[in-house]
């Protein structure tokens, strides 16, 4: 969600974080990435687009501090391998991508995008689109 200042009042829906004008929220339970898509929909947000090293750095530290899971769903995803867009149809700008060493493996199988909560700040990795957390925006 995209509004929230610093001027005192809560910025965020109870249970969101604010972060240089935008709202995030770390889920507790585990969907696919297709049902995590239309969970941040129904919430009036987005799965995350992630736009800078600090959103990056943002989002890296709270997951170590706060979060149940290990991977956690971001807004980027594939149609066709090695193709990475964002769900606000916007391409992968590689200046700004986070990838772990030797990642992504662009295979058939791994369409979908996860922060891996214990690596530093490169820390995403392509995955199956099956179960796992998610980062609304």
């Amino acid at each position: 969600i995209s509004h929230c200042t610093g001027r005192g009042w809560m910025c965020c829906p109870k249970g969101w974080k604010c972060f240089q004008g935008s709202c995030y929220y770390l889920s507790d339970d585990r969907m696919d990435w297709a049902e995590s898509k239309q969970n941040c929909t129904g919430m009036g947000s987005h799965l995350v687009v992630i736009n800078s090293e600090a959103e990056q750095d943002f989002l890296t530290k709270d997951l170590k501090q706060s979060s149940r899971g290990k991977n956690y769903y971001i807004g980027l995803s594939a149609q066709k391998v090695g193709q990475w867009q964002w769900v606000d149809q916007t391409p992968l700008n590689e200046t700004t991508a986070f990838w772990r060493v030797n990642e992504p493996s662009n295979v058939d199988a791994e369409m979908c995008v996860v922060i891996h909560v214990n690596s530093e700040i490169h820390n995403w990795n392509d995955a199956r689109c099956e179960g796992h957390y998610r980062i609304c925006e």
